[in-house]
């Protein structure tokens, strides 16, 4: 015991203090999340929000983001300039102490923002930590102002540079992330794109340009919505058709909160509603979201009844029998939001959910009083809603007295695995009987099940769930995983913690796959957002040289095989069907996790999800021709 204590020596000396920005290059992952992908692109979100504050503040109307040559990053904002003069408390000019100093900022209660975004609001001298170098440019009181700093550190002194007209201030920030911190420095465009789209959605009159100077062939776009979220809820809805012409808008201030919404009904089966507090996607909802179903809900069936849509011995409308088909966008702005949650983007500010509840209550009854053609299709909407949902119990009563949706009958197609703890279990949806009987005898029966389907399963982007629940290949799926569907779903019921899609490297194998990933999504979309689906990669290609087989899974690494290998005397062919694998094949390639490669299906942002979907599996033709016209050029490994 002495001897431990000894070797472990606990004093003064073993206490380490870390000064400045230290902590932040100390530990990355506790002030952006993570040194991957994320972790990269939130540098910029972070300098982005500063310039969204000055717009939010009425400041600032124009942002300007460019990707470099070196694939560092420039944000420019027409906003007040970030202050130069010397601080009070730091004894440097502010401009540094805002670049250097931890929660240095307008946003902590000291008068400079009512309102700020920013998910971790950590700012902009995170930014300036995690960077190899940052240079700082403000135009401010007819001056230009310039300080370079590297690793988080002046380099430089504030110096003029220049000067402006008077009317010409803002900030630009320039930065070239440090490749020690992060696992990849290489930009995505689309990436951003997402992000500063949304954001000049959700504050209407801001103009937001991205360019990527990177090839020779500069790629600009401008994002500049004056109708803000009425122009979102039309974009999400323009592979939809919509019931009603005109989008339901409305903006009010409630003491100090901001509540903005916009909501338009279509044919579509699905709700979508998505809720933002502070410009950030609150994709765990939270008090705004429930105060705007609960108010929703109320609004419908007092207005229902009012007008006899619904008679005396007529249940009320539920919420899903209300949200079919809706796509909503509810964003506030309230000073001090308090995030809670897994991801820490659900909000929990009590008061607003009763904000936002009465303020929903008064306008969609002033809209449905003044509007009541638009009001009559929306009861329509919620009856045909209702109906279905009565009919889908019944389905679903009707296939539990068969015993075909309880988790103790089990479709007989499935050979399942001998282990019972689902963390350690994986299913493999296969494509067809000839694969399903290889991939049984190419398993490891210990913890690996197989699911054969036999053909296209419905697409249920265009049928709701009481056709859907007709289909026994959706019921043998709903069974196998043993945790329901809809409002149903229990998660601890799951039975297999990987869900694996094995189908065909060719056109039909691709769509089965956008089948069945439609059903979960629409469905069962927790499997998605909790990381249980999978995509298996089967080899696209086998390389025979002598008596050796080899596999590539994609054209580059059968370039890089064939050099390893030589090229004399080699057959290649291409896979296509699972079946042409014999078991040992499939199992090896495919199901071994010491050689297989699968996909993992992530769930990055839901509205984007929800749009894509629509185009590809909905009924209306021209957006799905503009959504392959527009993506041709990113085909790889087309059926031939």
């Amino acid at each position: 015991m002495d001897n431990d204590i000894n070797q472990t020596a606990y004093g003064a000396e073993q206490i380490q203090v870390l000064e400045g920005l230290e902590p932040v290059r100390k530990r990355p992952g506790m002030y952006i999340g993570s040194t991957g992908s994320k972790g990269l692109h939130h540098l910029v979100y972070e300098v982005v929000d500063n310039a969204i504050d000055e717009a939010l503040a009425g400041f600032c109307d124009k942002i300007y983001v460019s990707i470099d040559v070196n694939n560092g990053i420039t944000v420019i904002d027409n906003g007040r300039g970030i202050p130069v003069e010397v601080h009070p408390k730091t004894g440097k000019s502010t401009l540094e102490t805002v670049l250097t100093v931890l929660h240095a900022g307008g946003k902590f209660g000291a008068g400079g923002y009512k309102v700020s975004g920013g998910l971790h609001g950590v700012g902009v001298s995170v930014v300036n930590a995690l960077s190899k170098s940052l240079t700082a440019v403000v135009k401010k009181e007819g001056k230009i102002y310039k300080q370079e700093f590297e690793y988080g550190n002046a380099v430089t002194d504030i110096k003029q540079i220049g000067t402006c007209p008077l009317e010409e201030t803002g900030t630009c920030i320039s930065f070239l992330p440090d490749e020690k911190i992060f696992d990849e420095t290489v930009y995505s465009f689309e990436t951003l794109e997402h992000r500063l789209r949304e954001l000049a959605f959700l504050n209407k009159g801001i103009s937001i340009t991205l360019e990527d100077n990177r090839t020779s062939d500069k790629i600009s776009k401008t994002y500049h919505y004056t109708g803000g979220i009425i122009e979102y809820v039309k974009s999400m809805n323009k592979s939809k058709e919509p019931l009603h012409e005109d989008v339901i808008y409305f903006d009010k201030i409630d003491g100090t909160y901001d509540i903005e919404i916009a909501m338009q009904y279509t044919d579509a089966y699905s709700e979508n509603i998505y809720s933002f507090a502070n410009n950030i996607n609150t994709v765990e909802g939270g008090m705004h979201l429930i105060g705007f179903k609960s108010a929703l809900t109320r609004v419908i069936n007092d207005y229902a009844r009012k007008n006899n849509y619904l008679k005396e011995k007529d249940e009320n409308f539920t919420g899903e029998d209300i949200r079919e088909g809706l796509t909503a966008i509810i964003s506030v702005k309230l000073p001090d939001p308090q995030y809670e949650g897994q991801t820490k983007t659900k909000l929990g500010n009590p008061q607003i959910r009763s904000s936002v509840e009465q303020v929903t209550v008064e306008e969609i009854n002033i809209f449905l009083e003044e509007n009541p053609a638009c009001a009559r299709i929306i009861m329509e909407k919620c009856m045909r809603s209702q109906r279905a949902r009565q009919a889908a119990k019944r389905a679903r009563d009707l296939t539990r007295r068969k015993g075909i949706l309880e988790s103790t009958s089990l479709p007989g197609k499935l050979a399942d695995c001998r282990e019972k703890d689902p963390s350690k279990s994986e299913i493999f949806i296969v494509e067809g009987d000839s694969a399903g009987g290889s991939a049984k005898e190419g398993r490891n029966s210990q913890n690996q099940a197989i699911l054969p389907l036999r053909g296209k399963i419905l697409n249920v982007e265009k049928s709701r769930l009481d056709k859907a629940l007709q289909s026994d290949t959706i019921k043998n799926m709903i069974t196998a995983f043993g945790c329901g569907i809809g409002s149903e779903y229990d998660e601890s019921k799951l039975r297999y913690h990987k869900i694996i899609i094995m189908s065909d490297a060719d056109v039909d194998g691709a769509h089965i796959r956008t089948l069945i990933l439609t059903f979960f999504f629409r469905y069962m979309r927790p499997l998605i957002e909790n990381g249980y689906v999978y995509i298996a990669q089967p080899p696209l290609f086998s390389i025979e040289k002598g008596k050796k087989t080899f596999y590539a899974y994609s054209p580059e690494e059968l370039e890089q095989k064939l050099n390893d290998i030589g090229r004399e005397r080699v057959l290649v062919s291409r896979n296509k069907g699972l079946g042409e694998m014999d078991a040992e094949e499939l199992g090896d390639t495919t199901m071994d996790p010491k050689n297989r490669v699968l996909l993992k299906v992530n769930l990055e942002d839901a509205a984007e999800a929800d749009e894509t979907f629509s185009i590809l599996m909905g009924d209306k033709v021209e957006p799905r021709r503009d959504f392959i016209q527009q993506n041709a050029r990113y085909v790889e490994n087309l059926d031939i």
